[in-house]
């Protein structure tokens, strides 16, 4: 079973985060530079929330509310749902499953080293079923 350690090991630990008293518009902006569908947030330094397009949509565009003049941690979703880096891929699709959340900060004591999505867990299971699909077609042949 992959743990969360690997995936950030194939997948790279680079996190890009927005300050909780950013403008929404700054976050999109990023979001959208970046290719990402949520990032962490932070005040001070700490880990508070995470932000998504799903957060923007339902809480800044069907509320009417403006992008610029909108701060970050009005829409966030706090408490954060983290993962630690043994984790298994299977616990953190679990955990997305039940909290109904598509992205997970990986903390490894106290400090955000990356953040997974679930497009990340499902690519590792579809590589994993490939890999044991490959051993079972090479036992039967012979």
């Amino acid at each position: 079973m992959v743990q969360v350690k690997q995936l950030l090991g194939r997948k790279g630990h680079a996190v890009w985060s927005v300050d909780a008293d950013e403008p929404v518009l700054e976050a999109i902006q990023m979001m959208a530079d970046k290719h990402v569908g949520a990032l962490p947030v932070t005040r001070g330094g700490e880990l508070v929330g995470v932000v998504s397009e799903r957060d923007y949509a339902r809480k800044v565009i069907l509320l009417g509310r403006s992008s610029a003049e909108t701060p970050v941690w009005q829409i966030m979703s706090a408490p954060v749902v983290t993962a630690a880096p043994d984790d298994g891929v299977r616990h953190c699709m679990q955990v997305m499953t039940e909290k109904r959340i598509r992205h997970l900060p990986v903390v490894e004591g106290g400090r955000m080293i990356g953040m997974i999505s679930i497009g990340d867990l499902v690519r590792v299971v579809i590589e994993e079923q490939d890999q044991t699909i490959e051993h079972l077609n090479r036992f039967i042949a012979g």
